[in-house]
């Protein structure tokens, strides 16, 4: 048998029985034609592939969620539109559900709870809606134009855990649920929307694709400085990067009307960059340019591109936008690279690659001493190595590294969160608040920043303002596996068990992804295992924690969740044995997190781990008098 996550969708037709005693032969022909020409088109444009045909419905199994979700608001959005002149009681209507989970395949069929729960979210559906669960809601976040009601926990037939139930809202659909006890999210649509695609890298040489990836990043940047567009994110979009994709089909899934695409080809001294604006809705070039210039005018290329899209879409700047648009990171094109190439490298956020990015961005501070960005990139690798290599990384230095980046641009968010990590990690935690809050102020769209203002709620017991920092990161990364897995220690420690399976799966699916792109990331490995353990599964969560501990068996990363993985299934003796490798090589900021980490509760009163605690803080505490004493 092959197990794997998938996102698995449930349809089937409202009342087919009593359409059938009406009209059998209108009633199959009808629906075969729905079929040919609606239904199986959108879900083969999605990537979607039909496992099962059920007479009245069907199962359908995506490998993207946000496919799923899509190709469900699509179908319905086709039906009501086939059904606008159709008596309302020859009607075919669609009911849908939408579930994350574990399946089993074997011989060409799939089964399990995956399948199992998006059959019975599909039969509390309204007619021409969509049920999803929360673990599919948390997944999307913002990535679709729709809305979201939440129906609250709901008790499915033969599921033996209640669900927590949303509907999604969107067109006429939306109003069948209008009576509902809920709230519905809706995006904003006073701005335009624009969707920047991950340029493509037309190099010879595959390592310059760091040097598309960056020119894509700074021009989501510079438009996101423009306060009458909506610009989605650097994270959603990467996600369609490297893929062979539909513009009109991308808008739709992105909930925006414009899209810009692009190409670049660096060779030696010189940069040809290519650029077309899309008008998704009608399909044809807005404006299209290409430029072939010397390297050193890629900062006035991305400034030209960025004014023809705002003259295109007939966009008055304000002057602060306009001054903020024009101002250059730095006049060093070599600087410039190098802190692209460590911006590639960091993102991965794997203790080797954040070695290679803080090289990069030393070595970009040491072409340009004034080179704010990189100072910066040098205060985020050193804090989050810290984890590892606490020692080697003073606090007092990434301090200085984040100051000198706020000397030399006051309003750099990404030196305000690194800031505030530092200062949390000296223990100034009134001074770290204040600076969590100045980098969300600039840029509440900053990852890092609502990530370790996460962490920074989470070591001081404050779970509630945990969750709600920690669900923006993962919303804002999509790719981010390591908040699911904080909420489901933050849930825990609330006492909700419903929101913790629900952020479990949100965890193994993005782990899962993450492991087939790095086989060698013992992260994604030991972080899923966590999940596998929450959800219930001991052989699961003891097959991920091994593979962790294979990949990387000195990492003390991986060797903490392990032992928190043992003792949420009950092996305390290999979770204590563990823990005594981990511990004394852990920082007293470190130690603040295992004090609140709910998953170590099983073995939190055990003499061996409280004997541990005893000498991390009479430790610390001989730390604190010696500064004080000035030694």
């Amino acid at each position: 048998m092959e197990r794997r996550l998938s996102a698995i969708f449930a349809a089937d037709v409202v009342g087919y029985s009593r359409l059938m005693g009406v009209d059998e032969a209108g009633t199959l022909d009808s629906f075969k034609r729905h079929r040919r020409e609606l239904i199986d088109p959108l879900i083969s444009d999605h990537s979607g592939r039909i496992f099962k045909l059920t007479g009245d419905g069907m199962l359908v199994e995506f490998s993207s969620v946000v496919n799923a979700v899509a190709c469900a608001a699509d179908i319905q959005r086709g039906m009501a539109e086939r059904n606008r002149d159709v008596d309302e009681n020859s009607r075919i209507e669609l009911r849908i559900g939408i579930n994350i989970g574990d399946i089993i395949v074997e011989d060409g069929d799939i089964f399990g709870d995956g399948v199992n729960i998006a059959a019975r979210l599909e039969s509390i559906a309204q007619p021409g809606g969509i049920a999803v669960a929360a673990s599919v809601r948390d997944q999307i976040g913002s990535r679709l134009n729709l809305g979201f009601m939440d129906r609250g926990e709901q008790s499915l037939k033969n599921i033996k855990q209640n669900i927590r139930v949303y509907t999604v809202g969107f067109g006429e659909a939306s109003t069948r649920d209008s009576d509902l006890p809920a709230t519905l999210d809706v995006p904003d649509h006073s701005q335009k929307f624009i969707a920047v695609l991950p340029f493509t890298n037309m190099s010879c040489d595959p390592e310059q694709e760091y040097f598309s990836d960056g020119i894509t990043e700074d021009i989501i940047t510079d438009l996101s400085k423009v306060s009458s567009l909506h610009v989605v994110a650097r994270n959603t979009v990467f996600t369609y990067k490297g893929k062979s994709i539909k513009v009109k089909q991308v808008a739709q899934e992105l909930g925006v009307r414009y899209v810009l695409e692009g190409s670049v080809r660096k060779v030696e001294g010189r940069v040809r960059i290519t650029g077309q604006l899309i008008d998704a809705m009608y399909g044809g070039h807005v404006w299209a340019e290409r430029y072939d210039r010397e390297l050193t005018d890629i900062f006035a290329i991305q400034d030209e591109i960025t004014y023809a899209i705002v003259s295109q879409l007939k966009i008055k700047l304000l002057p602060d936008e306009r001054k903020a648009i024009e101002t250059e990171p730095t006049g060093n094109v070599k600087a410039y690279t190098y802190y692209l190439r460590g911006r590639q490298f960091s993102h991965a956020w794997t203790k080797s690659y954040l070695h290679l990015a803080r090289r990069m961005f030393c070595k970009a501070v040491e072409l340009d001493p004034d080179y704010a960005r990189a100072y910066a990139g040098i205060a985020d690798c050193e804090a989050a190595l810290r984890d590892w290599q606490p020692e080697d990384f003073p606090l007092e230095r990434i301090s200085a590294m984040a100051a000198k980046a706020l000397e030399l641009d006051p309003n750099l968010a990404e030196a305000y969160a690194s800031r505030g990590l530092a200062l949390h990690q000296a223990g100034r935690d009134e001074e770290a608040a204040a600076s969590f809050h100045h980098a969300l102020a600039i840029d509440q769209g900053l990852h890092e920043a609502n990530f370790h203002y996460a962490r920074f709620h989470y070591m001081r017991g404050n779970f509630e303002a945990a969750v709600q920092f920690f669900k923006r990161a993962a919303e804002l990364k999509p790719d981010d596996y390591l908040s699911p897995v904080h909420l489901m220690s933050a849930y825990a420690s609330l006492g909700n068990s419903t929101e913790i399976e629900s952020w479990a799966r949100v965890a193994l699916w993005r782990a899962e992804q993450a492991l087939k792109q790095n086989p060698e990331n013992s992260g994604p490995a030991h972080r899923g295992a966590l999940a596998w353990a929450h959800l219930g599964d001991d052989q699961r969560a003891r097959e991920w924690a091994d593979r962790a501990l294979a990949i990387d068996p000195d990492d003390v990363v991986a060797q903490y969740n392990v032992a928190c993985v043992y003792a949420l299934i009950g092996d305390a003796e290999q979770a204590i044995q563990l823990l005594q490798c981990v511990l004394p090589r852990s920082s007293y900021y470190q130690t603040m997190w295992f004090k609140n980490d709910s998953d170590l509760n099983a073995i939190r009163y055990d003499s061996r781990f409280t004997d541990m605690f005893g000498l991390i803080e009479e430790k610390h505490d001989e730390v604190i008098k010696a500064r004080a004493n000035g030694d």
